[in-house]
């Protein structure tokens, strides 16, 4: 058994040449990956669009890239926002993959790269209504050897859950993204409490027609907590 140094220098030393290297490694590999959802979401869109298109050309199915670490997948009236998250994050202890042997054989494979995926209306970022909210849907974890699991809504933790088989290709991403925007498809925009919304400001009001200041989300004045038990 290889003895560690007691040394504080050689300490941060080794620690810098261990653990900082694999969350190098872990952020190359998310940004490779990321790329590569990129270039799904876009095959998606095109591929969807243009079936979709030849059924109802009201509905558009579009992608857009923002930046290095985010995109947008339309859906019509939903939008799918994808964000890579710069840091690279432990998994949290109580998690109960701490328990498999996948990560008990290398502690190392339980730091990931992370990609969040928001869903918004699309009215709210065409309209630029600043107070709308999004909501996270999912969440997808990448570590060192490109291996990924992924927390999500009802079936979409459930679905991508083996972190110890589960390894980033194509195809896969394919499926999640078409998991992914089923959900979103089936979250509904539901109608606020009458309560909530019988009050509004004047500058609200004059603003209304151009820029809406009235936040509105799929489940705004209802609480989304009680959908936090269908998170996997």
């Amino acid at each position: 058994m290889e003895e560690l140094p007691t040394d504080p220098r050689a300490l941060v030393i080794e620690a810098l040449c261990n653990k900082s290297c694999v969350k190098q490694d872990i952020y190359r590999r998310t940004q490779e990956v990321f790329a590569l959802i990129k270039e799904v979401a876009a095959e998606l869109a095109v591929d969807m669009a243009d079936e979709v298109g030849r059924k109802d050309d009201r509905i558009l199915v579009s992608f857009k890239e923002v930046s290095a670490t985010a995109c947008e997948l339309g859906l019509a009236g939903d939008v799918v926002f994808l964000n890579m998250h710069t840091n690279v994050f432990r998994l949290d202890q109580s998690n109960s993959l701490w328990k498999t042997s996948y990560l008990q054989e290398d502690d190392m494979r339980g730091y990931f790269g992370v990609v969040n995926m928001y869903n918004f209306l699309s009215d709210s970022l065409r309209y630029h209504r600043e107070q709308d909210l999004g909501y996270l849907v999912a969440r997808l974890f990448i570590n060192k050897d490109g291996h990924y699991f992924m927390q999500g809504k009802r079936q979409l933790g459930f679905l991508f859950g083996d972190l110890a088989n589960n390894v980033i290709d194509r195809e896969g991403l394919r499926k999640i993204l078409y998991s992914v925007a089923n959900y979103v498809i089936e979250f509904d925009l539901l109608v606020p409490p009458y309560d909530q919304v019988q009050v509004v400001s004047v500058s609200e009001i004059k603003t209304l027609s151009s820029r809406a200041q009235v936040s509105t989300g799929k489940r705004l004045g209802f609480r989304f907590q009680a959908d936090v038990d269908d998170v996997q």
